[in-house]
């Protein structure tokens, strides 16, 4: 007997942006086979108006119910609805449709708390837009952990077809990411990341590299001295541990292919130093995936691109890639729990 995974919960984004039409694409393209099913929480109304204006005559579904959702994904989009507040304009973001955005990312959490979904896509927010509502979380991965109750700090991860990077501090300033970066910090980053490598991904031992914050690694100290106090130290306690971790190297050239295909993980140490050669290499394919959380989270690795909104040029190649990112850790999972053997 074949067991279906639920459907995938995927959220508004900013109503101003990409998102509706992102959306619609990434339907068009997956809808003819159901073992990619989505639902979107979102205003049939405005979609209809994206599809319209991308000349696409769209088939939408009113759903009730997210379980609805594998049974009409390959004759229609199927909609779970939230009704916008005001209307929106194309490129310019409105906070009196806030709240819809939230409430958008908060039931596709509760959906796959309660089973209904086995995956959060969460389309692209503009987060000043947010923080005008009294939107409180530095953005979309302390959020859902503030929703999911998780204590420890979850681990932002980006994919390409060529790399896997994870920065050990996010949302910050610069100073501010150099400043809080510890050994500790380090240390609960690798245990997260280790974890879902070998449950979400199947990787029974994980290689990681980790970059090092300063130009050359901190040439022994000449350049820095956050590699020898801070660093090392989470790297021979990790080795201790049994942790495969090697490090730190210098940031200038730890990307490179010729390097990189030797790990499994680039660990960052700060927002940047991994999202700028994440995209760089696959700017429009690239996924975003929040790791240490109970449920599986993915995302396209952009922003709204109000710049482009409107205008049918958005490519949706990032959120496909999303979608089928989450339907694999959900299949990982899955596998990796019907495995367990209870005696």
């Amino acid at each position: 007997m074949i067991s279906f995974q639920p459907p995938i919960a995927i959220t508004m984004g900013d109503p101003a942006g990409i998102s509706g039409e992102i959306t619609i694409k990434a339907w068009l393209d997956l809808h003819h086979c159901s073992k990619h099913s989505f639902f979107v929480i979102d205003d049939p109304i405005r979609l209809k108006t994206v599809a319209k204006n991308l000349n696409i005559d769209l088939p939408l579904r009113l759903i009730h119910k997210a379980e609805t959702a594998r049974e009409v994904f390959t004759d229609a989009l199927p909609i779970l609805l939230e009704e916008l507040n005001d209307d929106v304009t194309p490129g310019v973001p409105n906070s009196s449709n806030a709240f819809n955005v939230i409430s958008s990312i908060d039931r596709a959490v509760e959906a796959v708390m309660l089973g209904e979904a086995s995956a959060v896509v969460t389309n692209p927010v503009h987060k000043a837009t947010l923080y005008k509502s009294g939107f409180s979380s530095p953005g979309h991965t302390e959020h859902l952990a503030k929703l999911t109750g998780v204590q420890t700090t979850p681990v932002m991860m980006l994919i390409t077809k060529l790399l896997r990077v994870v920065p050990v501090t996010i949302h910050l300033s610069l100073q501010e990411a150099i400043n809080t970066l510890s050994t500790d910090k380090i240390i609960e980053c690798i245990h997260t990341t280790n974890s879902a490598l070998r449950t979400d991904f199947g990787i029974e031992q994980p290689k990681f590299a980790l970059a090092g914050l300063n130009p050359h690694a901190g040439e022994g100290g000449h350049l820095g001295r956050e590699e020898i106090e801070i660093i090392t130290p989470a790297i021979n306690l990790l080795v201790d541990q049994k942790i495969n971790v090697k490090g730190p190297f210098a940031p200038d050239t730890i990307f490179h292919a010729d390097f990189s295909k030797n790990f499994d993980v680039i660990i960052c140490m700060y927002h940047d130093q991994a999202l700028i050669p994440s995209k760089i290499l696959d700017f429009n394919g690239g996924v975003n995936i929040t790791l240490g959380l109970p449920i599986i989270r993915t995302s396209p690795d952009h922003g709204t691109a109000f710049d482009i909104a409107g205008s049918g040029k958005a490519d949706p190649q990032s959120l496909i890639n999303a979608i089928k990112f989450a339907w694999e850790m959900a299949e990982n999972k899955k596998n990796r729990t019907d495995n367990i053997v209870v005696i």
